[in-house]
């Protein structure tokens, strides 16, 4: 027989259409207490169940106020999303008032310690930008191996020097050279104008560089315009001056004499090593024409042999103050027996510029910037300016074509310059930082879309989390701006990835959650609260655990990890708020899209109507309800035409596209090949409402449920599938294909295998095993190369200085309250005790440079030879000095006859009795000061050479002969004096810590005697945070899972499953702690915030699953199955989201990024997912907690009581009422009450709405509704039944010689067959009966009654039953097949007999 389906052509039935299809929720009697904590209580109250009354408790609680928030933000969305985005914007504009901070000493060092009180004090007695800088210069060969310790090499180095050091900046209207920047010895200071400005021009810039052991150094120090000094020739400069020759000259002219102490002089050149300067140095190249004659290789014409001339290092012009060691201006030396060095490799130059306070200080009286608002600003803005310009000229000299450098390779570097590497190394890249993001968006989006399903697709819903997410992220940041909070490295490449990946996690889990919540019967208007009732105790559990971890952390005293653990907290909480409030909007919004049938991302574009696949099997209820129907509507009974079983045609599906205002399509069944006397079976008329009751119903040979059974029965008979249906077919199962199904159908099952256990559990074990053995390879430290990007000429130089050099230097700080004059043993036993430690320099003969206080004892003592010499040659008496005194002497004298007291400062008789230094060495104490003032005014090459920088600066006073005023000014009582030390060897921070620590052994032991003291230098303020940097990882790590145990013990009331989960996440640490060793990272402070950030990853990897696991129902294998199949897909989405997020970072400059970021972030990512995905779960079905509510029948489902009766709820949506009803909901009987069959009556019943519990798909056809109450409360809208809905289909065959009539009815709950013969007695009939029987169970909608924790009285319970007859003629044959699922409720019957 044919049959013909005609569509509603009406838009408003093809979105009825989605309500129809609605899937029962599953999860309230698998996973009830994930669903509704409220009815799994009610059950183990009731006895049917047992578990933790106290979780349920607590969950039941958590999920009342997350459904009424949910319910609020599906109200209200549009007002929710408005305000909640002027709120983060709010936020936002907080990142304009963000500071950024890269100072090493305000971020790795330990706050409150002894470092930072060590800095503190440092800086609050010198003051900020005291001190030096350094700007520097290193030679190496552009071939491996080539010995640099040629004249050649060494005269390039030269060349480029000099040209760097003449270059000048123009600032302020000012031209700025490096004679106004550099850090110059001081001269002595005298009363004579023409004198001082003499010694002004020739005081030379102290350059420590190997060429001062040659004449060529000489060159370096100009001064650029040579100096006029009388009786010496038309100029002088340092590659002629002779110091000795000129002072021996001037002195032969009387007039000189008079009034310059050329004694005086003399002795001070003696004391300081000033000889004859440069002019008995070899020269590289004997042959240049200003080479004097008086260097050894002038005549010979020989070069000198370089390396020997290094050997124990060069000296200045200064030899006594100005050594500079070979391990400082030479590296990678190899020596022949004799100990002279044969083979260099690098070559070291460094200009000694004056910090920025110095330069502040030496140019603020000057007339050169009376007009400028001179300040310390302006004074570093033009340091960095003429150091970057320094840097430019070497880059200029190295990269032309100097046949002087081309076979070597010029390295200049300045702290100002590794000041902006740190400063570019913590800015936000915003063009990666975006890219990053667009990833995401676009993988958000896609895996959310749906092709086959534009309506239902998402995939606008994840661009828009996505988005959301961004939005708090810049937000939380803005927030912590505002609280203060500085911005460093870790803020800027860290945790805007970081906080991404997290709160994607969350936002796949509910978009999750929502696309299964929103296809079940659940009401329109709760959908938004289930969901967020659902997953948003999971959501608050795993942020709550976040945050109070990376707060726990926070205890660590290391600013950058503090500040970092700080802003990563309010993130998370940030996020948090936006996850449960912002995003809850955003899904309302959606859901009226999808209620209105809009395609996704294009809402104004309605949606296209499914295809209508219907029932074949007419029901008993269709039957009832046709008698019922208005008489306007019946339609009369159709006569079918008799014809031969053998003359039956064959039946052809043919498919017709509806109007194209209705859309979608409609299958009809022809005859083939008819004859034209046979007219169509059974055929529609066009204007019958194809979803009336009364609709004709359809007989079929074979027994099939809808017309899409009949389409694909006639494509497989037909034995060819045609290349669009086979597209087709491809293209529905790829759309089907999801990242749950797989989990529930093939990776749950795969993983609860028990040979997958074993071997999962003996990979743990492996894995540990080789993490352990990685952790056993790491090294602390962090090279400084490692943060600089390659192929700069800042990389080059620290890669050169690391290899070759290793060299660093440090001051020994004695600090105030105490006691210099008395305790100057004490004194100098602590700078002896400095020679135990083998990484500081030593002189030739093995001892250590003379530090402030031996310098002061010794010009003491050479002054006290003077007097003692005039005093017996009777020069100078008790009372006075006479003229043939040597001033020597008289200052001497000067010095002796101070008592140290202010009341009376001057005593003769002292000069007999007193001494100025004493049998051991030990300097008069009663008037230390007063010496200490003239050693500072009148010794100040030697005080500037020994860099004491003593704090307060002594006074100022200048020794004259003819000044007979004997007061001298009595200094301040010192606070601050520091001793010089040159470091060598500490190329790793192995030996870097090793010298930290022998260091500071000797501060103790000496604090411990009563001295003051502490070390300061760059190793410490870099390096000593190693010391302590795994007691401080070790201790944070601790404070976060012990957080991270309390919170979920409190929240799960489940100590077992918080210690399962503790327990992974510390092996994820120890397994990325292991993989940091294998890949060559070594610990710093910040792979230890990315060990600390292991734990927050970990907690949304592991908590979500665990969760799953505890809310489900049945033994440990189904649990697992059933918790992987719902937490696989957000938990897969959000860690390939958060890859994709910091891929980013491997195309930054920055080594240092790509290793200590990208590596060790993407293995953390990998890492999170094995361990959550794949340990977890076979530690969970092996020992895992057990469920939290445990079922006494069925292990795998909870019985569902019964309901109190639910009023008259309407579902429908204020702006798609009119459609929201179902068209089987018309088809339903609810207490005796019928729905019209006319389109009229259809209308008026879409907008009253459909029934609390909508007809599931293909459920039209039910033989009787058998409801468990039959009270008249439950008349309506029952929210609990069950629908029995049987299938006949009825063959009839009749075998006769003549005619036969042979007629066949499916009928729905009986089979009744009448066969009669009109022409011959001889009839054969065989009837065959087929019945399907399906029982839906309408369990209680969650969300039907408002949770309000009170105990409702249940009303009587009364079960019915529905009996089927179907019944059949003599000699009838008939087949019952039952197919129901299972009734989980006890306290059901149902009695289906069959007769």
């Amino acid at each position: 027989m044919a049959i013909a389906m005609v569509g509603q052509e009406s838009y408003q039935a093809a979105r009825t259409h989605s309500s129809s299809t609605k899937k029962p929720d599953e999860d309230l009697i698998t996973r009830t207490s994930w669903a509704d904590a409220r009815t799994a209580l009610a059950q183990i109250k009731r006895g049917r169940a047992t578990g933790s009354r106290a979780a349920l408790w607590l969950r039941t609680k958590l999920q009342w106020h997350l459904f009424q928030l949910g319910k609020f933000a599906q109200k209200h969305g549009g007002k929710v999303l408005f305000v909640a985005l002027l709120v983060l914007a709010t936020f936002c504009v907080g990142l304009k008032s963000a500071t950024i901070v890269t100072d090493v000493e305000k971020l790795w060092v330990e706050e409150g310690g002894r470092l930072e009180r060590e800095l503190a004090y440092v800086s609050a007695t010198l003051g900020e930008g005291a001190g030096s800088t350094k700007q520097m210069m290193i030679q190496t060969p552009r071939r491996k191996g080539v010995n640099v310790l040629h004249p050649s090499a060494v005269l390039a180095h030269l060349h480029v020097l000099k040209r760097a050091t003449e270059v000048e900046v123009n600032m302020f209207d000012i031209t700025w050279s490096l004679k106004d920047l550099c850090y110059a010895q001081s001269f002595p200071s005298f009363e004579n104008y023409l004198i001082d400005q003499i010694f002004e021009k020739l005081q030379p810039c102290a350059i420590i560089t190997p060429l001062d052991c040659f004449w060529e150094g000489s060159k370096l120090l100009g001064p650029r315009f040579p100096v006029v000094i009388p009786g010496q020739g038309p100029g002088v400069t340092w590659m002629n001056l002779n110091p000795e020759s000129i002072v021996e000259k001037m002195r032969q002219l009387k007039d000189y004499d008079t009034y310059f102490p050329f004694q005086g002089f003399i002795n001070f050149m003696k004391r300081a090593g000033i000889t004859t300067a440069y002019q008995e140095k070899p020269c590289l190249d004997p042959s240049d024409p200003l080479c004097p004659a008086t260097t050894p290789n002038k005549q010979s014409g020989q070069p000198p042999d370089v390396g020997a001339e290094l050997t124990g290092g060069c000296y200045g012009f200064a030899g006594k103050y100005m050594h500079w060691p070979e391990d400082l201006i030479v590296g990678a030396t190899t020596k022949n027996k004799t100990g002279h060095i044969k083979e260099g490799f690098a070559l070291q130059s460094i200009v000694q510029l004056m910090g920025s306070k110095n330069l502040y200080e030496f140019w603020h009286d000057h007339y050169r910037v009376h007009y400028l608002d001179w300040s310390q600003d302006k004074a570093a803005a033009i340091l960095q300016a003429w150091q970057t310009k320094f840097t430019e000229e070497v880059k200029n000299i190295t990269e032309g074509s100097y046949n002087e450098t081309r076979h070597y390779n010029i390295h200049p570097f300045s702290e100002a310059s590794l000041g902006d590497l740190l400063r570019q190394f913590s800015e936000v890249s915003v063009t990666k930082l975006s890219m990053g993001y667009v990833l995401m968006v676009i993988y958000a989006s896609l895996s959310l879309l749906k092709m086959s399903d534009p309506v239902n697709s998402q995939c606008g819903l994840g661009v828009a989390g996505v988005l959301l997410v961004a939005v708090t992220v810049a937000a939380g940041l803005g927030l912590c701006a505002l609280l203060g909070l500085p911005f460093n490295a870790s803020t800027t490449q860290i945790l805007p990835f970081i906080a991404l990946g997290l709160g994607v996690d969350d936002m796949f889990l509910l978009a999750h959650t929502f696309a299964k919540t929103s296809d079940t019967i659940i009401p329109y208007q709760d959908v938004i609260g289930e969901v967020l009732k659902r997953t948003g105790v999971s959501v608050v559990l795993t942020s709550v655990c976040n945050a109070c971890a990376f707060f726990a952390a926070a205890i660590v005293p290391i600013p950058a990890l503090r500040m970092f653990c700080l802003q990563a907290g309010l993130l998370v909480l940030v996020s948090l708020v936006a996850m449960l409030v912002v995003f809850p909007a955003v899904m309302s919004l959606d859901l009226r899209r999808r209620h209105a049938r809009r395609i996704d991302l294009f809402c104004c574009i309605p949606g296209p109507v499914p295809d209508q696949v219907i029932s074949l099997q007419p029901s008993e209820e269709s039957q009832v309800k046709n008698k019922h129907s208005a008489p306007a509507h019946r339609e009369s009974p159709r006569q079918c035409q008799v014809v031969p079983y053998s003359d039956t045609p064959k039946k052809t599906a043919v498919t017709r596209a509806l109007s194209t205002c209705a859309g979608g399509t409609v299958t009809s069944v022809m005859s083939e090949l008819s004859p034209p006397k046979i007219p169509l079976e059974c055929w529609v008329t066009p204007t019958a409402n194809p979803y009336s009751p009364s609709a004709p119903s359809i007989e079929s040979l074979a027994t099939v449920a809808s017309t899409r059974d009949l389409v694909d029965t006639e494509q497989n008979n037909s034995g060819h599938v045609p290349f669009k249906t086979w597209l087709a077919s491809v293209n529905r199962k790829f759309s089907e294909w999801s990242v749950s199904k797989w989990a529930r159908e093939v990776y749950g099952p795969f993983v609860t295998k028990t040979s997958v256990k074993v071997v999962s559990v003996i990979g743990l074990m492996g894995l540990l095993g080789t993490a352990l053995w990685g952790m056993s390879r790491v090294t602390d430290g962090l090279d400084l190369t490692d943060i600089v990007p390659r192929h700069t000429p800042e990389f080059a130089f620290l890669n050169a200085q690391q290899k070759y050099f290793g060299f660093y230097n440090m001051f020994a700080v004695t600090q105030g309250n105490f006691e210099y004059p008395t305790n100057q043993q004490l004194l100098h036993e602590y700078h002896e005790t400095f020679t135990r430690v083998h990484h500081i320099i030593k002189n030739d003969d093995g001892g250590l440079p003379e530090f402030w206080l031996s310098l002061f004892r010794d010009w003491l003592i050479e002054l006290q030879k003077a007097f003692d010499r005039d005093f017996r040659d009777g020069c100078i008496t008790q009372e006075k000095w006479f003229h043939n005194a040597s001033d020597e002497g008289v200052l001497a004298y000067k010095l002796l006859v101070q008592t140290g007291h202010v009341d009376n400062p001057i005593d003769r008789s002292l000069v007999t009795q007193v001494r100025l230094v004493d049998g051991n060495g030990i300097i008069n104490p009663k008037a230390f000061y007063n010496y200490l003032t003239a050693w500072v005014s009148n010794d100040a090459l030697a005080y500037s050479a020994s860099q004491a920088d003593l704090q307060p600066e002594p006074r100022i006073w200048i020794h004259e002969r003819h000044d007979y005023e004997l007061k001298i000014p009595k200094s301040p009582p010192l606070v601050y004096a520091q001793l010089p030390f040159y470091l060598h060897k500490l190329s790793d921070t192995a030996a870097i810590t090793e010298m930290i620590e022998s260091v500071r052994s000797i501060c103790i032991k000496f604090k411990e005697k009563g001295l003051p003291n502490f070390p300061t230098g760059v190793p410490f303020t870099f390096w000593e945070q190693y010391i302590k940097l795994r007691f401080f990882l070790l201790l944070a790590l601790l404070a976060v899972l012990v957080a991270v145990f309390l919170v979920l013990t409190v929240v799960l009331m489940n100590m077992w499953a918080a210690a399962i989960v503790v327990f992974l996440l510390a092996t994820m640490v120890v397994e990325l702690f292991g993989i940091m060793g294998i890949i060559g990272v070594k610990l710093s402070a910040v792979p230890a915030v990315l060990l600390i950030v292991a734990v927050g990853l970990g907690v949304e990897f592991m908590v979500h699953v665990t969760v799953g696991f505890l809310t489900a129902l049945g033994d440990r294998n189904r649990r697992v199955m059933l918790s992987l199949e719902h937490m696989t897909a957000p938990v897969v989405h959000g860690a390939i989201s958060t890859l994709l997020g910091v891929i980013m970072l491997l195309f930054s400059e920055f080594d240092f990024i790509r290793r200590y970021f990208f590596y060790v972030l993407f293995a953390l990512t990998l890492l999170g997912m094995v361990n959550g995905l794949l340990f977890l779960p076979v530690v969970l079905s092996l020992v895992g907690p057990p469920a939290e509510v445990v079922p006494r029948g069925d292990p795998d489902r909870l019985p569902m009581p019964s309901p109190p009766p639910s009023p008259n709820q309407n579902y429908s949506h204020s702006h798609g009422s009119r459609e929201s009803s179902s068209k089987h909901g018309s088809c339903r009987t609810h207490g005796g009450r019928h729905s019209s069959h006319s389109r009229q009556d259809f209308s008026s019943s879409s907008r009253r709405g459909s029934g609390l519990n909508p007809r599931f798909a293909g459920s039209n056809l039910s033989l009787t509704t058998i409801t468990e109450e039959t009270n008249s409360s439950q008349s309506l809208h029952s929210s609990h039944e069950i629908v029995v809905e049987p299938q006949v289909v009825v063959e009839t065959t009749t075998y006769t010689g003549g005619s036969t009539v042979s007629s066949s009815s499916p009928v729905d709950g009986s089979s009744h067959t009448e066969s009669s013969t009109t022409s011959a007695p001889h009839v054969t009939t065989k009837v065959t009966a087929t019945a399907k029987v399906k029982v839906e169970l309408h369990a209680p909608l969650p969300g039907t009654v408002e949770p309000n924790y009170r105990s409702v009285r249940r009303s009587s319970r009364r079960g019915s039953s529905s009996v089927i007859n179907p019944s059949s003629s003599n000699g009838t044959s008939s087949t019952w097949s039952s197919n129901s699922p299972r009734v989980s409720d006890q306290e059901t019957d149902v009695d289906v007999s069959h007769k």
